[in-house]
């Protein structure tokens, strides 16, 4: 799957104090069964990561990022060690050790003074790794198989509220959203043609 059909979520993060100096953060960039639910005229859209969707994802090499810019240059990286990913009974938790870069010392700061405060991840679900049901006025997704994690990312603006350090697509989401108005278009008119040839 190409990189840019990638999802992305987000969740809260704060930095964390230490003697060395060093610029440490955590959060969780995936938070369980935690509902973020958003308007879109008059449908809402609830998407809620179930408990377990992280238990067969691939992990191997997971890039920190700034609101998921590849032009950005990488935070920290699981294949270094200077991210640890830890899934536990909450969801994911990231702690990063930024190394002394200019621009991350100026994350690490805006994250101090807690003009960013939120997470995000980029992911692809597995098949059949997902499950949706439509209502007059409300699409609700529940998402029980992360295929893979492509990157976790500190963000401007959150999906979930209830995550710390987590961004979503809002670009992505509006895409899928007219996708499913275009089913439940098709799906009505099934249900008009069921009925009157019955």
């Amino acid at each position: 799957m190409s990189k840019t059909k990638n999802e992305q979520r987000l969740v809260e993060m704060r930095a964390v104090d230490n003697e060395e100096g060093k610029m440490i953060i955590e959060g969780y960039a995936i938070t369980y069964d935690q509902p973020a639910t958003h308007q879109y005229g008059t449908r809402k859209f609830t998407e809620i990561i179930k408990r377990g969707s992280l238990d067969y994802t691939d992990m191997k090499d997971v890039p920190l990022r700034y609101n998921h810019n590849d032009t950005w240059c990488i935070m920290a990286r699981t294949r270094n060690n200077s991210l640890q990913l830890i899934k536990d009974e909450k969801g994911l938790k990231i702690i990063a050790e930024l190394i002394d870069t200019q621009s991350n010392r100026d994350i690490y700061k805006s994250i101090q003074e807690g003009l960013i405060d939120k997470m995000s991840f980029a992911f692809t679900v597995a098949d059949q790794g997902d499950s949706w049901s439509y209502g007059d006025l409300e699409t609700i997704r529940e998402v029980t198989n992360i295929k893979k994690l492509y990157d976790v990312s500190v963000v401007d603006t959150p999906f979930y509220d209830t995550t710390s350090v987590f961004a979503r697509s809002f670009e992505l989401l509006e895409n899928n959203l007219k996708q499913l108005e275009s089913l439940d278009l098709r799906k009505r008119k099934l249900e008009i043609l069921f009925k009157n040839n019955k």
